[in-house]
């Protein structure tokens, strides 16, 4: 009897290891994100391929607080619309969304250029910046009925601590008056760049969800190996984040699909370090059909639950 009790401790002490996530299998996620709008293509949510077995992040580009007619001047804060919006209205968000139960949209602030000219972070206080930017957020947030803020500025006429201050205390009020549910970085691999975005993760980090790492910034000659490694340097740069990988689908830069974007990440899920998947962007993905958003997505849904192991051990039993 002892024996026969001893063999079934043995076998309900391997079940629940099995049944519980390691510690690798929790860091994965089934997280996919793609930015949308910006280039006017006259791409629509309904047009992006969704696997219901991912959480998928829509991120409209760009709001920028910057005037809407030509000169575009910056307006302290002030953000307007300028995605597609006659094809990403709030209308279609709402349509999307309840279609589709796994689907979220967030917008990102300012982006690479606006009216063919750099788009700069500029602040005349971190005072007036911030109580403008609370504002005109909130009333496009709740126009859109949307979810979460991405912060893609890659132009700064501000240091990194007016920066840090104006977005941490901007993500602080839209979590407390509970207007977002989430929010990201977009930072890249350059030193002004990183200055900024580093110095806003250092104080604000535990208000940020996801690190929007741009690894289709780095050159298009990107190998495998050479991704793994920055993926590991930005990780470690972001200590305690979730760092998405990325690809850009019109081929631009970094490791692409077609050059082993998909084995790097295939590797970086076997070691529990798949945060998720993001690309730039649904625009240029229309003229290829999606066909690396519909790869993205059966990666990231593919993760084996451990209901599967646990089930080979019964049979072996």
């Amino acid at each position: 009897m002892a024996s026969s009790n001893s063999s079934f401790f043995l076998f309900i002490t391997t079940l629940t290891a099995l049944l519980l996530p390691s510690p690798l299998l929790a860091a994965n996620s089934k997280l996919f994100r793609e930015y949308i709008g910006a280039e006017f293509t006259g791409v629509k949510f309904s047009d992006v391929p969704i696997n219901p077995s991912v959480s998928f992040h829509f991120i409209l580009a760009f709001a920028i607080d910057y005037t809407t007619s030509s000169p575009h001047n910056p307006t302290n804060g002030r953000f307007n619309i300028f995605w597609d919006s006659s094809n990403l209205s709030p209308a279609q968000v709402a349509a999307i969304k309840k279609s589709h139960g796994n689907v979220r949209v967030a917008l990102s602030l300012g982006g690479d250029s606006v009216g063919g000219s750099p788009a700069y972070f500029t602040a005349s206080s971190v005072d007036s910046w911030v109580n403008n930017a609370v504002s005109s957020l909130t009333t496009i947030i709740k126009q859109y009925n949307l979810d979460g803020i991405d912060i893609d500025y890659e132009h700064f006429k501000a240091d990194p601590n007016t920066f840090t201050e104006c977005i941490g205390q901007l993500l602080t009020k839209l979590r407390q008056n509970g207007v977002i549910k989430f929010a990201s970085i977009a930072p890249f691999d350059d030193s002004q760049v990183q200055s900024h975005y580093l110095a806003l993760w250092k104080k604000y980090g535990h208000l940020i969800d996801y690190v929007n790492f741009q690894f289709y910034a780095y050159d298009k000659s990107t190998t495998v190996s050479q991704f793994l490694s920055y993926f590991e340097k930005q990780s470690s740069n972001y200590n305690g984040g979730k760092v998405l990988v990325s690809f850009a689908s019109d081929g631009s830069g970094g490791l692409t699909p077609d050059k082993g974007f998909f084995t790097a990440c295939d590797t970086l899920k076997k070691q529990g370090k798949l945060h998720g998947i993001f690309v730039w962007s649904a625009d240029d993905s229309k003229k290829i059909g999606f066909r690396y958003e519909k790869q993205a997505q059966s990666l990231l849904a593919s993760a084996k639950s451990s209901l599967a192991s646990t089930k080979v051990l019964v049979d072996l039993m």
